[in-house]
């Protein structure tokens, strides 16, 4: 990793949440299918991403992940190449006996054991042929197939607790509905930590379905 992508990641992982990319950024593409409110239905279509799975409280976490996968793309690969950054980065609850699934965006999440996975979504242009191996063997590269999402964009903290109340006013606004969830929540964060909490743009989301 060349010493410039060494500060970024080192001053990145620093602060304790995690980040995405700044405004302007490449973002995986995306259709509205269905509002319910606040909340909009998207459909996404399949993506590669680059994967780390790490285990502790929630926002430390977020940081070792973020480090581990910026590491990657900051030239932390067989070629020593930069791949450049995308938003959102996700992060949600991840079980420790799966092996990682790749996500778009950069993903945290955790099945309650303590395990989260950090998800960076790779620019459009790349496939898996083109894309360089990772160093580091706690990062994979992996495919995310198409999926429907129930969204609700916020901004403010990026902390637990308002991850959390956000996630539940998601679930209460599925509740009776014609979508229904069909996996586990994941927090999507497209700023950098130093953005004004009241500029910020977060989403949780959840994979749905339609009955």
């Amino acid at each position: 990793m060349s010493s410039f992508g060494e500060i970024v990641v080192t001053v990145l992982a620093g602060f304790g949440q995690l980040v995405g990319v700044r405004s302007g950024t490449e973002a995986p593409k995306y259709e509205v299918v269905d509002r319910l409110g606040a909340v909009e239905i998207r459909q996404y279509g399949p993506r590669i991403a680059a994967e780390a799975v790490v285990t502790g409280p929630v926002e430390t976490a977020r940081s070792a992940g973020f480090r581990k996968v910026a590491g990657y793309i900051f030239g932390g690969n067989t070629t020593k190449a930069s791949i450049a950054m995308t938003a959102p980065v996700a992060q949600a609850q991840a079980k420790t006996s799966q092996s990682i699934a790749m996500t778009a965006p950069v993903v945290q999440t955790t099945d309650g054991t303590g395990a989260w996975r950090i998800q960076f979504i790779m620019p459009a242009k790349y496939t898996h042929a083109t894309l360089p191996i990772p160093n580091d063997p706690d990062v994979r590269i992996v495919d995310v197939p198409a999926q429907n999402y129930a969204v609700l964009r916020y901004s403010g903290s990026t902390g637990a607790k308002g991850v959390e109340q956000k996630t539940a006013e998601l679930k209460a606004a599925l509740k009776g509905r014609t979508w229904e969830a069909s996996g586990e929540p994941l927090s999507w964060f497209y700023d950098p930590p130093w953005t004004m909490p009241s500029m910020r743009r977060n989403e949780v989301a959840i994979p749905v379905f339609k009955r």
